[in-house]
């Protein structure tokens, strides 16, 4: 039987959603361990829509996976969540058709990204990126919708990432400020599919951008060199959540 779960993590104490070899502990290999106990000790494979590298978070993920054994959505919820880590949680346990893939089959992703341009707070710091200065917000802006589109997005992905295509579609990027909290930033990427460090990547050119030291409309230099070291430099990754999957 084939499950399809949501769920939500705090990637601080985790080396990255991928498991990985030796003891490094990972969101893959926390939940595999507890659902090869609910699968009567049988190994469980799962598979997400995608991997998020250490320290980035998700709000809801998504995840497919086999049992051996038919078991009632909200018991596999519960039993998930009561053995699972506090800081993984299950929201949501669906059984799905055998042919349902989390990763291939995906339409859209969308990523949040946040910056506090506000004074240094040491609570948040693991969960929003403590940049502590003043950001030229207009400028960010008139770049992130420069992105839109479908574009090679090879200036924006890890230097020896090597794949058969860089092209990628954003549907929609925007920067978004709740008027309760001015100092909070708020960077929203949706596209059909993203390459890895992509987002970061972006973030820390929007960055550059914001400081002034480039302009929103180098953009279109950046994407056309094809080349890493022409964008900025990387975001840190606790600001970065995983905000929905879409299919």
């Amino acid at each position: 039987m084939r499950y399809c779960i949501t769920f939500a993590y705090d990637g601080t104490n985790y080396n990255g959603y991928q498991k990985q070899p030796g003891n490094r502990r990972t969101i893959q290999k926390e939940l595999e361990k507890v659902l090869t106990k609910i699968n009567g000790n049988t190994d469980v494979s799962v598979c997400a829509s995608g991997r998020t590298d250490a320290g980035v978070h998700a709000l809801n993920q998504k995840a497919h996976f086999d049992l051996t054994k038919e078991v009632a959505e909200d018991t596999l919820q519960d039993s998930l969540n009561k053995m699972l880590p506090d800081d993984i949680y299950v929201r949501k346990v669906e059984k799905v058709s055998e042919d349902f893939h989390a990763r291939f089959d995906v339409k859209a992703k969308e990523y949040i990204y946040k910056i506090n341009v506000g004074e240094y707070d040491p609570i948040a710091k693991n969960y929003v990126y403590q940049y502590n200065k003043r950001l030229d917000v207009a400028e960010m802006e008139r770049a992130l919708k420069y992105l839109e589109g479908e574009h090679n997005f090879k200036s924006f992905t890890k230097t020896d990432e090597e794949k058969d295509d860089y092209v990628r579609t954003i549907i929609q990027a925007s920067l978004i400020r709740d008027i309760k909290n001015m100092n909070e930033i708020v960077i929203a990427i949706m596209g059909t599919g993203f390459l890895r460090y992509m987002v970061r990547n972006i973030v820390g050119l929007l960055i550059e951008i914001g400081e002034g030291k480039r302009k929103s409309s180098d953009i279109f230099e950046i994407i056309a060199a094809e080349g890493r070291t022409k964008a900025g430099k990387t975001a840190p990754p606790n600001g970065l959540y995983l905000k929905d999957v879409f299919y």
